[in-house]
């Protein structure tokens, strides 16, 4: 940075004006702006967000559209934690009117998970701009294809404003949903992470009919400069938490690393600690004896150290658990989303009397089925407690996945 620039950054702060610097990547609000909204203009805008649809100086698009001389904003489409993100986890959130703008919420997260028709009455294109995971669990990517049928449905353009993928766009781990098992943490036949941006996502999705008979009238409104082997912190952005469990861009990694697990509610993951899913710990298990067994495996690019700690809330509240940190220390090498198997695999040599899927409620079990998007994982893992036993079923739609997923690519 030069002189003259940093002064001026300085003399900015001073005066309490925060000044990011230029972020490599500009995401497809950012674009948007430089093409002067020219995509929306002369058209009734309906907008899909959350507090992560930000431009690189953290303004909500709902105010840069609802600002915008030639954009006429006309509704709000609010998702799990709702438009301004004060509903908590899992909470439903109600239609309303949006305090700032006065412009009319309708819940995609209430009693319909998908626009009706008279949400998307009067609205001619309907815009999505959320910060994504990568992972399938995660409910906004459901959101997303819900909202495309609607629209598709209705006649209504579908614009998706796309942000990075911060596992980057090459990982594909997990099987495709099967049959029988689609919810709304599996919606669709995509693997459990699957590599796509919200937009390229949304192209498959239209493209392969995963939302229906009916095609979607499609626009993505592309980023500039991210590639797929970018990690979020190489693209300048801020970030925005998606959710309260999220609160930064490695939490992303750490979401398929353990959130199977913790739907058991057998063992804490770090949710109700500082460090959520990023941890697995319960009150009879020794750490270090947990930490040797772990590491002995030798897992690429992962290490794992004892911890001991006291949930402040959620599962374990109060009461001193002990057990092991996952430390990524290779992303690259890595693969996330096994981890959580193989310490659930020692946890039952180490403690027989403490398997966890056994102790599992069956409303939970159901649930781990329902984000594994099968139950033959969770059926051929229990039968000896072998994360070999399950291996290739859970990996048995990758490759095909990633040859479909190419047609799909906006970035190189």
């Amino acid at each position: 940075m030069n002189k003259i620039r940093y002064i001026a950054i300085l003399l900015l702060s001073l005066c309490g004006t925060i000044v990011y610097a230029e972020p490599k990547v500009k995401t497809g609000i950012e674009v948007l702006i430089e093409q002067d909204f020219a995509p929306l203009a002369g058209k009734r805008v309906g907008l899909i967000t959350n507090p992560t649809g930000v431009d690189s100086q953290l303004r909500s698009t709902i105010d840069i559209l609802h600002e915008a001389r030639n954009v006429n904003l006309v509704a709000l489409f609010a998702p799990e934690h709702g438009v301004r993100g004060n509903v908590y986890a899992g909470d439903k959130v109600n239609s309303s009117t949006d305090s700032k703008t006065g412009i009319p919420v309708h819940s995609l997260y209430g009693k319909s998970r998908k626009p009706t028709a008279a949400m998307l009455k009067g609205i001619d294109v309907l815009v999505y701009d959320i910060q994504d995971i990568g992972c399938r669990s995660y409910t906004f990517i459901s959101t997303m294809g819900l909202a495309m049928q609607a629209a598709a449905e209705q006649g209504i353009e579908f614009m998706v404003l796309d942000r990075p993928n911060p596992l980057g766009g090459y990982r594909v781990e997990g099987c495709p949903v099967e049959d029988g098992f689609t919810s709304f943490v599996s919606q669709y036949a995509i693997p459990y992470i699957y590599g796509l941006t919200c937009g390229e996502l949304a192209q498959l999705l239209t493209d392969e009919r995963m939302i229906g008979p009916q095609a979607c009238k499609l626009t993505v409104v592309a980023m500039k400069g991210w590639s797929r082997d970018m990690d979020y912190d190489e693209t300048g952005l801020p970030w925005v938490l998606p959710s309260p469990h999220i609160p930064e861009p490695i939490s992303a990694y750490y979401y398929p690393l353990s959130g199977i697990a913790g739907e058991l509610g057998t063992i804490s993951i770090g949710v109700g600690y500082t460090m959520p899913f990023q941890l697995f710990a319960a009150e009879w298990i020794d750490a270090e004896q947990l930490a040797q067994r772990l590491n002995s495996l030798n897992l690429p690019g992962l290490a794992f150290r004892p911890i001991h700690y006291t949930p402040f809330y959620a599962m374990g509240k109060g009461t001193r658990l002990q057990g092991v940190q996952v430390h990524i220390t290779d992303r690259d090498r890595a693969t996330l989303s096994e981890v959580q198997f193989y310490v659930i695999q020692e946890l039952a040599s180490l403690y027989p009397q403490h398997k966890v899927f056994d102790q599992a409620e069956q409303s939970r079990l159901n649930m781990v089925d329902k984000v594994c998007g099968t139950s033959q994982i969770r059926q051929l893992f229990t039968r000896r407690y072998r994360w070999e036993d399950a291996r290739d079923y859970w990996n048995k739609g990758v490759g095909a996945f990633k040859q479909l997923s190419r047609k799909y690519y906006i970035y190189l």
